[in-house]
């Protein structure tokens, strides 16, 4: 009997991960054309992100995951998520140092979270290969943020004539907005495939291939 609400909740949770994939179009897209990768820009636009994707997710876990550990996990990751948006708001005139903190915490949280909650549900939910793979992307960015430097500063002059500098500030600001594009990509077609149908959990292939 619990067999098909549980089910049912499962076809509906195409919708979170397009949402999340809306999110963080909006977010490459801004830094991809913005001209100053600032800390305040990135603080500001990853603070929209994470506010953005905490609620889609804490909310939307109500219904589309079943009542336990990963109605659970995925209600924390959004309530870090947000806050740690809302902080980004308001320190958005902190500078770099806090671009790396807010950026690295909430990529380390959120990404071990999405990981764990990714191993927890192999074989019996059809999202758990992506949360695999996008909490390990997600983790990797922590890893990222933390080891490049942050008083990186080069100056240089461009073929056409115009001095111009590579700072920590613009590496860091254009990592997340690549990391944004592909996130993206990979939501969209993981949220797609949800919806279609063409990702199952291991033990409902085996049932279906064991009455064929």
């Amino acid at each position: 009997m619990a067999a098909a609400p549980t089910a049912h909740l499962q076809d509906r949770y195409w919708t979170v991960p397009i949402g999340r994939a809306l999110v963080a179009l909006v977010a490459a897209v801004i830094i991809t054309f913005a001209a100053d990768h600032s800390p305040q820009l990135g603080l500001v636009v990853f603070g929209g992100f994470a506010i953005l994707s905490g609620i889609i997710v804490a909310v939307a876990c109500f219904s589309t995951l079943p009542a336990g550990v990963l109605r659970t996990l995925f209600t924390i990751s959004g309530l870090v998520s947000a806050i740690l948006g809302i902080l980004a708001l308001l320190l958005q005139l902190g500078g770099l140092g806090w671009f790396l903190v807010l950026v690295s915490a909430w990529a380390a949280l959120t990404g071990f979270i999405e990981l764990y909650a990714g191993l927890r549900a192999r074989r019996r939910h059809p999202a758990a290969r992506d949360w695999l793979s996008m909490g390990a992307l997600t983790a990797i960015l922590a890893l990222v943020f933390l080891v490049i430097p942050p008083d990186i500063a080069q100056h240089f002059t461009g073929p056409d004539g115009v001095a111009r500098s590579l700072t920590s500030s613009v590496i860091l600001v254009g990592i997340f907005g690549a990391y944004s594009a592909i996130l993206c990509v990979y939501l969209a077609i993981g949220g797609f495939s949800l919806k279609w149908g063409t990702q199952k959990p291991a033990e409902a292939q085996q049932k279906v291939e064991g009455t064929a």
